[in-house]
């Protein structure tokens, strides 16, 4: 009987937790990003920068190509409510993580570790010549 209950005990225990919050939405005026200016110089380098204003917790802005921007939510997608729930660039600069619940999330945004099982909210971005806006318009 004791092996019965500790078997329980473990498969419920084990279970994920897919009944977290969705990350609250806060609508921003449209960010427009002079690429040209030095203080972009970092996704010339690295290929992501953070942004400090827009969405919940700020932006982390990716470079995928010459011609392509991914814009995400820094607010992770696992228990959002959560003070320190923040998406940091790891110091590898090879993917994403949140280190208050450990889940790491790949520069297309999607979840490749840790409990999260929602990808980073994507906002729209939209590049004409060396300019850059980010939209608070929701892309998944």
């Amino acid at each position: 009987m004791r092996w019965r209950v500790l078997i329980l005990f473990i498969l419920l225990g084990c279970s994920s937790d897919l009944s977290d919050d969705s990350i609250p939405y806060v609508a921003f005026q449209d960010i427009v990003i002079n690429l040209n200016l030095p203080e972009y110089n970092t996704l010339k380098t690295t290929g992501h920068q953070y942004i400090n204003s827009g969405g919940v917790k700020g932006i982390i802005l990716h470079q995928v190509n010459s011609s392509l921007y991914y814009a995400f939510e820094r607010n992770c997608s696992y228990q959002p409510n959560n003070v320190c729930s923040t998406v940091e660039i790891h110091s590898s600069n090879l993917y994403l993580m949140d280190p208050c619940c450990g889940s790491m999330f790949g520069f297309d945004g999607n979840p490749t570790g840790g409990v999260a099982w929602r990808p980073l909210r994507r906002y729209e971005t939209i590049l004409n010549g060396s300019t850059l806006t980010i939209t608070d318009s929701v892309i998944q």
